[in-house]
């Protein structure tokens, strides 16, 4: 096979050899436009361009940008980690970049996702800025990792957050609970499977318990704070759960917005006195491994966490082989998982 070279690349993009040299190389970048510098990075990139750097070493290897919002949560960690086996399996390197859901860092992410070094991104949460994102991936291949959303521009790999919130309603409305709290950190339409499980609860009760009440208690989470206080989950979840004891105490279920700050509602409740279900039950959301530990055993939706980070990597190494191509550019792919409910020994029939 012919070594690509930088006059190949430039013969493809329409521009000089200098000027090909200059963009790969980060120099004098202020003389191009934009729209010539993704043209040169794309072009090298789907010719297979290796670098004098990377051509020393005897297999260079193509890298992946991962992209999560923190690793505190054993969901983001347990995800990265599937990604990486599978990526290492397929002789991709990988580099972890964490936003802490600040809207700057993932600007400045996906800048670097433009380098054409980078071979693809993988989302581990459904991006913050999805317009930004989309035009990126006309340069870079781009999955996202997260929640089924109908008018994501990008290839996901997705559980429906809205039936896992009536899924955990309808069994809540079995045990007799009526009346219900929601607990979650910043709800608003950048956090889409956060508002879609509290759909899903809410829409279940209207339907099937029209006399019940679903009380939503959130509070917003600054990104200095989410990069700074480690525990910051477990002490939404703990501020919260007090806040609704206090000011709702006709409440007999808590769903929190996931398993960690379920933990943090579980605090308060022992601290209230609360027995766990005996007197109100507890749900959360992902399933991560410490919701199996003996005094925990939370009921939760398990999420496929691991089978979705797998299936990321093969989704976008499929994009990234020459056979893809011949669905077109602008075709999409979204890969579905199914929840499941995991029925663990914080939820009982409502307290008589």
């Amino acid at each position: 096979m012919k070594k690509i070279t930088i006059k190949d690349i430039a013969a493809a993009a329409g521009v000089s050899p200098a000027s090909v040299s200059m963009i790969l190389n980060g120099r004098n970048l202020s003389r191009f436009t934009e729209q010539t510098i993704q043209n040169v990075y794309r072009t090298s990139r789907q010719m297979g361009y290796i670098s004098k750097k990377n051509q020393r070493h005897k297999n260079p290897k193509q890298t992946i940008l991962i992209v999560c919002p923190s690793i505190m949560n054993p969901y983001y960690s347990i995800l990265i980690q599937s990604m990486e086996q599978e990526a290492k399996l397929r002789g991709y390197l990988t580099m972890i970049f964490t936003t802490y859901w600040d809207k700057a860092a993932e600007r400045e992410i996906l800048e670097i996702a433009s380098e054409p070094y980078i071979t693809g991104v993988i989302f581990a949460m459904i991006p913050q800025q999805p317009q930004l994102a989309e035009e990126t991936s006309k340069v870079v291949p781009i999955v996202a990792v997260g929640d089924r959303a109908y008018n994501l521009k990008l290839d996901t790999v997705d559980v429906n957050n809205y039936s896992a919130g009536r899924m955990i309603a309808a069994h809540l409305m079995e045990l007799g609970h009526k009346h219900i709290a929601y607990v979650s950190t910043t709800l608003n339409d950048e956090h889409s499977s956060r508002i879609r499980r509290c759909d899903g609860l809410t829409d279940e009760y209207l339907q099937y318990c029209p006399l019940g009440t679903v009380t939503v208690y959130s509070q917003d989470v600054s990104a200095h704070k989410e990069l700074y206080v480690t525990e910051v989950e477990h002490e939404v979840g703990y501020a919260l759960t007090s806040r609704c004891l206090k000011e709702t105490p006709h409440i007999t279920a808590i769903v929190a917005i996931n398993d960690m700050v379920a933990y943090g509602a579980r605090a308060a409740l022992i601290d209230a006195g609360k027995r766990i279900p005996e007197d109100i039950s507890l749900c959360g959301f992902d399933n991560i491994y410490p919701s199996h530990f003996p005094g925990v055993e939370l009921t939760t939706v398990e999420h496929a966490i691991v089978e979705r980070g797998r299936s990321s990597v093969r989704l976008l190494s499929e994009k990234l082989k020459e056979e893809s191509q011949l669905i077109g550019e602008n075709a999409i792919t979204r890969v579905e998982y199914q929840s499941n409910l995991i029925l663990g020994k914080t939820t009982g029939p409502v307290p008589h």
